[in-house]
């Protein structure tokens, strides 16, 4: 039986510049989509997937994302006081409890590997997960719990997988595949943003890993690779030439990039056509607007 994954990396110190002017006053990850914050979305995930331990490595700024987390005592008490037990639940959702989650500090931006070594030391010696927040996947059963159950199988380390168009590879970690078995590829190396021509595949790694400790020891041991930056797929990467197990998981379900504007809006049609009370609304609108554009033409 594999070690139980408990612990989940969330890399949020970025500066958000792609929403500027937004984010120049609220972090990225605590932007609406619908009516909860990216980041909650990433913790809804990872609590299905069974992670008791969220780790998120930050950077100066991101004061609203720990708030975020907090408890609001006077909020909560107007709240059951005016007898919105319903929102109070919602609202006790989003609450962390004591111990539950830690904040580390990435203090130069040198790229997703760097930041995953910082939390080295909360991680230790189990595997661990890591969710990209500005990856939001619609799903019937979490991304990560379907890469969890994967996991149990086979161990290893694992990365979730889906197609991008040939021509997109220079914008994604490029999987090499040996072998296939239903969702599950097993590696024979990857490739970060390689160019059409020179891809091993059109396989691409979305921002979901559970990824076990000896890659953080590959961390320690990296140069700058692609852009500058310490590419956590390079350490993932060294575990398949030292022989260790590697999976590409294809997850079932759609992935929205909400770190552009383009993927964020499409996520937030998306989320609200999928709501019961805004379907209605949200979708007459955009019938309504989609026969004006007819009749322009």
């Amino acid at each position: 039986m594999q070690q139980k994954v408990t612990k989940a990396i969330f890399p949020v110190a970025g500066m958000g510049t792609r929403f500027l002017p937004a984010t120049k006053a609220v972090p990225k990850e605590v932007m609406t989509l619908v009516d909860r914050p990216l980041i909650q979305y990433a913790i809804d995930e990872a609590r299905a997937a069974g992670i008791t331990e969220f780790i998120f490595v930050t950077s100066r700024g991101k004061g609203a994302l720990e708030d975020y987390f907090d408890h609001a005592p006077q909020l909560e008490h107007e709240l059951r006081k005016k007898g919105k037990t319903e929102l109070l639940e919602t609202l006790k959702s989003t609450n962390m409890e004591s111990g539950a989650i830690a904040y580390i500090r990435q203090h130069q931006p040198l790229g997703l590997g760097h930041a995953v070594w910082c939390a080295r030391r909360l991680i230790g010696e189990e595997p661990f997960a890591v969710i990209l927040p500005d990856d939001v996947i619609a799903a019937k059963k979490p991304c990560l719990q379907q890469m969890m159950e994967a996991y149990n199988e086979t161990g290893g380390s694992m990365v979730a997988a889906m197609e991008v168009e040939p021509s997109r590879t220079s914008s994604y970690g490029i999987l090499d595949t040996s072998k296939e078995d239903g969702n599950l590829v097993k590696l024979k190396g990857m490739v970060e943003k390689p160019a059409p021509e020179d891809a091993p595949s059109n396989l691409a790694v979305i921002g979901r890993y559970i990824l076990t400790p000896t890659v953080l020891q590959n961390l320690n041991a990296l140069e700058p690779g692609a852009g500058g930056e310490i590419q956590l797929t390079d350490a993932i990467a060294q575990e398949i030439r030292e022989s260790r197990d590697v999976y590409g998981c294809r997850f079932r379900g759609e992935r929205f990039d909400c770190g552009s504007k383009a993927g964020f809006l499409q996520a937030t049609l998306a989320f609200g056509l999928a709501r019961e009370d805004l379907r209605d609304d949200l979708g007459a609108y955009l019938h309504s607007i989609t026969q004006v554009d007819k009749a322009a033409q």
